[in-house]
């Protein structure tokens, strides 16, 4: 098992991401968006991604300036659109970005069974509606069903409240959302963290992501963002 690399700047961290990559991005909204490791991968130049995520951007930042800066051919989501989704709005019309809509607990358990090595599964979840269009369909119990495949990623971007030496993470309240799934359905997982503390300073009952999940992390200083308006 490769040990976790504590590596010193943001830039190291995304080092190596390839062209056509799928990433994992956290985040619910503003909430455990990992805005220095976008910041980063916009800098670092990987093109013609495929990005899962709860949505498609908020306003100028985060996940919303990548779509901005061309980087992104696909995305898969269960909200691409809201009140501040004006750069993925305008992409989409002007046909110069894919999307996939995926119910978001359809989301999060196709990852989580990329992580538990899981082949596929059966879900109720848009069955009868354009979602499950061209996907078999089974009836369970009197019930139809649609088989769902796992969605795994190359990299996952995540950020947690702290980590460890060793690479494990606490998150802080709803900032945990997509983040220990992702971790788990990644090859490579990247996270910043707002500190590092030594191995043992985390209650063990406390830690959610095991180090086992974890490849890269970085300390980042605790930033608050805030969206404007739609235009």
């Amino acid at each position: 098992m490769a040990k976790t690399a504590i590596l010193p700047t943001t830039d190291e961290a995304v080092a190596g991401i390839e062209d056509g990559s799928t990433i994992l991005v956290g985040g619910f909204g503003l909430a455990g968006m990992p805005f220095d490791l976008i910041d980063a991968l916009i800098r670092q130049g990987a093109k013609d991604l495929t990005i899962v995520a709860n949505n498609a951007g908020n306003g100028d930042v985060g996940l919303a300036a990548l779509l901005a800066a061309g980087r992104v051919r696909k995305v898969i989501c269960s909200f691409p659109r809201q009140a501040d989704s004006y750069v993925f709005d305008k992409l989409y019309l002007a046909g110069e970005i894919e999307l996939e809509v995926v119910p978001q607990g359809n989301l999060a358990e196709r990852m989580r069974a990329a992580g538990a090595g899981i082949g596929a599964f059966y879900c109720p979840t848009g069955v009868g509606t354009q979602l499950t269009e061209g996907k078999e369909i089974r009836t369970i119990d009197g019930r139809d069903y649609a088989l769902e495949y796992p969605i795994r990623g190359d990299y996952a971007l995540i950020s947690a409240h702290a980590g460890d030496q060793m690479g494990n993470l606490v998150y802080r309240k709803t900032a945990r959302n997509f983040g220990p799934v992702m971790a788990t359905a990644a090859a490579t997982t990247i996270v910043q963290v707002s500190s590092i503390v030594p191995t043992g300073d985390l209650d063990p009952e406390a830690v959610v992501t095991p180090s086992i999940y974890v490849d890269r992390v970085v300390e980042v200083e605790a930033r608050h963002y805030t969206v404007q308006g739609a235009r």
